[in-house]
């Protein structure tokens, strides 16, 4: 487990701690340089290939990135709408990763938008969609901004706002 990053180590130990006793757990003491700071965390859990829960955020919420990435990975767990809460028997079997997200910047085009490099944010009034980057199936800034439209419940006609941002991947 040696080759396994801070980031995942974090997030497992917190799903875990969750799963065990009930409550989220505190951030430890000595944490690597990466998980200081503030930023934006998606925590994606798969199990045997297929998406398990995924749950982030894109501008910080909590005072550290430790701390953001303990509650997404607990939330990627439990409060996935579209999955059932997972179960302390299934965490050996998840493959964890963890996005930290740079700050989104507005594009004025879709010529600025690359789906292998960066995510998408479409906002229309209230709603917005987010999507990361370099997703199996996406291949086209087209099919990467019609996700994130879809998700947000943004029609094909109505007029939107774009941005993009940057991961550093973990795994």
């Amino acid at each position: 487990m040696s080759d396994v990053s801070a980031p995942v180590i974090l997030a497992r130990k917190s799903l875990e701690y969750y799963l065990l006793k009930g409550e989220i757990m505190s951030v430890p003491d000595n944490n690597d340089t990466v998980l200081l700071g503030t930023a934006g965390v998606f925590v994606s859990l798969k199990k045997n290939g297929d998406l398990r829960g995924c749950i982030g955020t894109f501008r910080p919420t909590q005072p550290t990135i430790a701390a953001e990435i303990i509650q997404n990975a607990v939330s990627a767990g439990i409060d996935d709408p579209r999955f059932n809460p997972v179960s302390i028997h299934e965490l050996a079997d998840l493959t964890i990763t963890v996005d930290i997200l740079s700050l989104p910047e507005q594009v004025e085009s879709l010529e600025e938008l690359d789906p292998k490099k960066y995510g998408v944010i479409v906002c229309c009034g209230r709603r917005s969609g987010l999507l990361l980057p370099d997703l199996e199936g996406v291949n086209s800034i087209g099919e990467q901004v019609a996700i994130a439209r879809q998700k947000a419940g943004i029609g094909p006609g109505e007029e939107i706002e774009l941005y993009r941002f940057s991961v550093t991947r973990y795994k």
